[in-house]
């Protein structure tokens, strides 16, 4: 094997272990880039090959962990990394010039394959790069055989060049089938993962610093596509995600009720409230951040009991989701009573731990008249007047974290807040919740949707006050600006959020990275909508902005498109051979029409004998016949010579064009 068709493996492993590094576990990468390393040094030397014991130690290695890592073999995650354990394989066992080509194209799957981790604009390019290294080694696997090695060394751009011609020249095809191919609803549904914290921002649990580790993070959670002039004022813009509403004196989890659908069906779509889409950054993502309160106004969608919308099933793609926003009002003007078992279960809490916490709230509610609200309005102005600091790098909490929190630290993020002020209601028995999802977000730098950010993920808490939950955010005590202006623009003013010590570093490290994700996501978005998000709905506008009546019509549109763009190409193709044509010869054809068929040349006779056959049988005179000899002259030195001047070729182009009015001239003659 050559060094450039090992090359050209090296390369298609090393970008496919690339994409999907960021997938598989850490471990697996690591044997992949190994056995990298290894076929980098054994490739050109049979008889220092892997052995086939040392390939099988890999494999079954590899595998243990992908099942360690993923329970299992089957899903999308371990499917994917077991099809490209048995490609490293193959690889390894490489022999003849059939197992190269096994490889690359059974690379082409694999690197295929990644889509199904995501289908993001980045992605679609390192599988195009994976392509077109596949092509070139192919390529190159073809023509190495009539090609010396050093040539082929030498030839790594014009390769390229030969194959994106290729690769380019089928995209008029692929553009005519994805606009215009009838899309049909998937078959099957595939499996997706359980999420996790690291992967969608927000989880069924909260434990402190959770929410405050995600908001140092400046990747895009959803977008939310709409007239953005009907977006309510950022201090309203709360993205619900779902209710946590038990707590063990450690972590919130929700209730099981919360998780069921919503038997209140007395919210119907009205065109006088705003409506919207919502689109996941990240496929796996589990519910629909909901503007507050909002209603799916799509099928597949449920809402629950605790306002959370989810989807049906997991559809394994990144769809916008039509939601309705219908506002507090028509909310609070149409609940029923609450359950008493509700109320009782959202006055809980644990008995032996926050003791001091306990005794503060029960001496604030008895200076309050035991009246809820304004027991609220008291609590709201204590933690406004007690120099709460509002921050991402709190104090490590104890055993009795409210305790703690409330009289010790006093340092602490949305969660820690949340938390406490719901305590303090539940040691009253004043039932409350906390809910957790996003607050604010910014335009998108075309003006045309909303982008919500991990750093924009927060909690508030929710106070059943005359049976309805209001809504009340004791972060917006301690950081106004916060709620007001959106965690950006707190960063961006307020650096000592981040914490004493690193505030400078931590600013700079957010403020160039922000920039960064907020126009990687942009293109990323425009990716998503405009090709990964074609669907029928899609589809269906794209042809009645063009006048289309149905499906049948885009077929006949696919079919004459295609037939057109064959005809183009065979027209081009046609005007390649007809430039790279051999002029001389082709004038010395058009010469040839203008004589009788008895004068026509012979396969076996020469230019020059040819052309002295036809002096003699014409009978020309001496200034034709000194023609035609300049024209054999001219010819044997075109054909013969060294050096090919440009000039002398247009010499003799001139002079078979005379001589070519001479024969026609005689042939007028004998006719």
């Amino acid at each position: 094997m050559n060094k450039s068709i090992k090359n050209s493996i090296i390369l298609t492993l090393t970008i496919i272990l690339i994409t999907q590094s960021f997938f598989l576990p850490l471990v697996v990468s690591a044997l992949f880039f190994l056995i990298i390393f290894i076929l980098y040094f054994s490739l050109l030397k049979p008889e220092k090959r892997t052995s086939k014991v040392i390939t099988f130690a890999f494999v079954v290695s590899i595998l243990a962990v992908i099942y360690v890592s993923y329970k299992s073999f089957i899903g999308v995650e371990a499917g994917v990394a077991v099809l490209t354990t048995f490609l490293f394989a193959k690889a390894m066992e490489i022999k003849a010039k059939r197992d190269v080509i096994i490889l690359l194209n059974f690379a082409l799957f694999v690197s295929a394959s990644s889509f199904l981790y995501s289908q993001t604009l980045w992605m679609t390019v390192l599988v195009v790069l994976c392509l077109m290294s596949c092509l070139v080694g192919l390529y190159r696997l073809q023509i190495s055989e009539f090609i010396k090695e050093s040539s082929l060394e030498v030839s790594v751009l014009s390769d390229v060049r030969h194959v994106a011609k290729f690769i380019i020249s089928s995209l008029p095809f692929f553009i005519l089938l994805f606009l215009f191919f009838p899309r049909l609803p998937p078959l099957w549904h595939i499996p997706i993962p359980d999420n996790t914290q690291g992967v969608t921002g927000i989880s069924e649990t909260m434990s402190p610093g959770d929410i405050a580790q995600l908001s140092q993070s400046s990747a895009l959670a959803f977008r939310i596509i709409g007239n953005m002039k009907d977006l309510p004022n950022q201090s309203e813009l709360y993205w619900r995600g779902l209710v946590l509403d038990q707590y063990d004196g450690q972590q919130w989890t929700s209730n099981f009720i919360n998780q069921q659908a919503s038997l209140n069906n007395k919210f119907h779509k009205n065109n006088s409230h705003f409506e919207y889409q919502y689109l996941a950054a990240d496929v796996r993502t589990k519910w629909v951040m909901s503007l507050e309160k909002s209603i799916p106004i799509q099928e597949k969608y449920i809402l629950r009991t605790d306002w959370g919308v989810v989807p049906v099933r997991p559809n394994g793609r990144i769809q916008p989701v039509k939601m309705q926003w219908i506002g507090d009002a028509a909310f609070h003007s149409k609940t029923d009573s609450v359950p008493n078992w509700i109320k009782s279960s959202n006055t809980h809490f644990p008995n032996q731990v926050d003791l001091q916490a306990q005794k503060f709230a029960r001496e604030l509610f008895e200076k309050s008249k035991e009246d809820p609200r304004l027991y609220i309005q008291n609590l709201l102005k204590w933690y406004k007047e007690n120099k709460f600091t509002y921050t991402l790098n709190p104090a490590l909490l104890g055993h009795n974290r409210i305790d703690e929190f409330l009289f010790k630290s006093k340092q602490g993020f949305c969660e820690h807040y949340a938390s406490s002020f719901v305590m303090l209601m539940r040691y009253v028995g004043i039932p409350a919740r906390v809910v957790v999802g996003y607050q604010g977000g910014h335009l998108s730098p075309d003006g045309e949707s909303w982008e919500v950010r991990q750093l924009d993920a927060h909690a508030w808490t929710e106070v059943l006050i005359a049976e309805n939950w209001v809504r009340y955010d004791p972060t917006s005590m301690i950081a106004p600006d916060r709620i007001g202006n959106g965690m950006q623009s707190l960063i961006a003013n307020n650096q000592r959020v981040f914490g004493e010590g690193r505030s400078e570093w931590k600013y700079q490290q957010f403020s160039l990275l922000n920039k960064l994700r907020v126009w990687s996501d942009y293109v990323t978005y425009q990716w998503q909508s405009k090709v990964v998000g074609y669907d029928v709905e899609s589809q269906k506008r794209w042809f009645d902005r063009l006048g289309f009546n149905g499906t049948y019509t885009a077929i006949l549109v696919l079919f004459f498109g295609t037939l057109i763009v064959i005809c183009i190409y065979l027209s081009w193709i046609c005007y390649l051979n007809f430039k790279r044509r051999d002029r001389v010869k082709w004038a010395l054809n058009q010469l040839l029409r203008q004589l009788p068929d008895h004068l026509q040349k012979k396969s076996y006779e020469s230019i020059v004998g040819w052309l002295n056959h036809v002096v003699a049988e014409l009978n020309m005179n001496i200034d034709d016949q000194d023609l035609v000899n300049e024209i054999i002259e001219k010819h044997q030195n075109y054909m013969y010579g060294f050096l090919k001047d440009e000039k002398d070729i247009q010499v003799l182009l001139k002079l078979i064009n005379r001589c070519s009015n001479v024969f026609a001239q005689y042939k007028k003659s004998l006719s």
